[in-house]
């Protein structure tokens, strides 16, 4: 981790000495800007597009994720930091010197850190939490924990349920457990699960920030929601009900439950409501314009509750229930990955971000624009980018499409409910914002609780597909087929 900081702290000095050097030698046009005049009469930086091949960086990362563990396991566990590292550095190196651009890496950092303090805080504050459920893991039992996961995914975060969840299901089904348990929480809970509240997924949150009202997601996901989730359950107890397979380890254990729930920790329920709490400190928000923050490229970005989170992860680790940190074999692994997979992930997918973004608010971008291509692109894209920028981009066309700008909280507003000049639009951001939260399960890397529940579980010792297993033996035969009954039955003939 003092590798994986020193790192931050090297980039984001040399994109600000880099940003600050460029824009004082601003005469001699060595950033090859086109300036687009603005209304207001001032100046807006517009710089070139990254090349096409700038891609590849991110596409060798998802390959290297996808076959690593398979074909080169060693090699992979011990040196994915470095390659990660390695790839991010190139993009980054290309957006600085070749492109002259220090804003994307800059606002790539800003949202990693945003990303990585949540999830590590939520990570380690759930950790300190043990949850013992004296019980025969039965399919309905089962079916009943992963509903109530989905409705506390929106509460504390699809991250927060799923740290909190994941052990207490893994033991309650530890003399049957098999891969797709694990892939069904990671469907149920740690993706589609939260998609209610702004609280539950990152990219709602994003929404949640740029104007989209809170109780608008509430309104308009509900009942795409209520079906899936629903759906996976039924589909879960179906295969549920046919394992009658007992792992020899527990064939002779005696069967003498108590249906007692033991909950040991308890007092890391406060850090988690820290954490909730800390989400709201945002000084982009109407009302919290006073929290101190980072002036830079016209936002307020965020430190005080990146604090807040670190501080929280540190002393609910360190005040921590040593019983509960024992009962649920905690460790730092499953956190340092995804730090390292995830740094790799945001440094090396700013072009592809970036391209798509561009193409979508072109003129041959808008005319492909509804609310059924919306659906799909922020859909397939959220399963192999993450699903919070993905989110950002497509909202920021589609209302760019119809005149306004994602950067004035009327125009989200009047958006989001189809008022002023905005037509068909109230369909067109429930499709972006089920397609990114829905589609976020595509794969391990669609959203961050995912990678973190297959590490947790491959800890225990569970053998996990692969990234194309994964692909292969559950999104495809049964996640993408969810997918179309939902944009079959929620959008496909408005």
């Amino acid at each position: 981790m003092k590798q994986l900081l020193a790192i931050f702290l090297i980039t984001i000095s040399l994109s600000l000495f880099t940003d600050n050097l460029l824009f004082a030698n601003s005469s001699t046009d060595i950033l090859t800007l086109n300036e687009v005049v603005s209304e207001g009469g001032g100046h807006e930086a517009e710089h070139h597009l990254p090349s096409a091949w700038s891609v590849i960086p991110f596409v060798i990362l998802l390959v290297m994720i996808a076959t690593g563990p398979l074909f080169y396991e060693h090699f992979w566990h011990k040196n994915y930091p470095k390659v990660a590292v390695l790839l991010a550095c190139i993009v980054i190196g290309y957006y600085i010197f070749v492109l002259h651009n220090t804003h994307g890496p800059i606002h790539a950092f800003f949202e990693y850190v945003q990303f990585i303090a949540l999830l590590s805080s939520l990570y380690i504050a759930s950790g300190g939490i043990l949850i013992e459920i004296d019980k025969k893991g039965k399919p309905i039992i089962n079916v009943i924990l992963l509903f109530i996961g989905a409705i506390i995914s929106n509460i504390i975060g699809t991250t927060g349920a799923s740290m909190l969840l994941i052990r207490p299901f893994i033991r309650l089904n530890k003399s049957r457990i098999k891969p797709y348990h694990i892939i069904f929480f990671i469907f149920t809970v740690s993706n589609i699960g939260g998609s209610l509240t702004p609280i539950g997924d990152p990219p709602l949150f994003l929404g949640f920030l740029k104007g989209v009202p809170f109780s608008w997601t509430l309104t308009h996901n509900f009942f795409p929601w209520l079906f899936t989730v629903i759906l996976f359950c039924a589909i879960f107890y179906f295969f549920d009900r046919r394992n009658k397979e007992i792992n020899p380890l527990f064939a002779d254990e005696p069967e003498n439950y108590t249906s007692k729930i033991k909950v040991t920790g308890a007092k890391n329920f406060l850090w988690l409501g820290v954490v909730i709490a800390a989400v709201f400190l945002d000084p982009n928000v109407k009302g919290f314009e006073w929290v101190p923050s980072i002036p830079y490229d016209g936002q307020n970005f965020s430190f005080v509750r990146e604090l807040i989170m670190f501080s929280v992860a540190f002393m609910s680790f360190k005040f921590a229930s040593q019983e509960a940190i024992k009962g649920n074999e905690f460790n730092f692994e499953p956190i340092r990955e995804v730090a390292f997979i995830f740094v790799g992930i945001f440094g090396t997918m700013m072009p592809a971000l970036e391209l798509v973004a561009s193409f979508a608010s072109s003129d041959a971008g808008r005319e492909l624009i509804s609310h059924n291509t919306l659906y799909w692109g922020t859909g397939f894209l959220s399963g192999f980018l993450d699903n919070a920028p993905t989110y950002l981009n497509f909202l920021t066309a589609a209302i760019a499409a119809q005149g306004g700008s994602i950067n004035e909280k009327m125009d989200v507003v009047n958006f989001a409910y189809g008022m002023g000049d905005f037509t068909n639009s109230v369909v067109q951001l429930t499709a972006i914002s089920v397609g990114a939260v829905f589609f976020g399960a595509m794969t391990y890397i669609g959203n961050g609780p995912n990678f973190m529940v297959k590490s947790i579980a491959e800890q225990i010792g569970i053998q996990m597909p692969s990234f194309f297993g994964y692909i292969i033996r559950f999104s495809l035969p049964i996640l993408l087929p969810t997918l179309v009954i939902v944009w079959l039955i929620f959008f496909a003939f408005l």
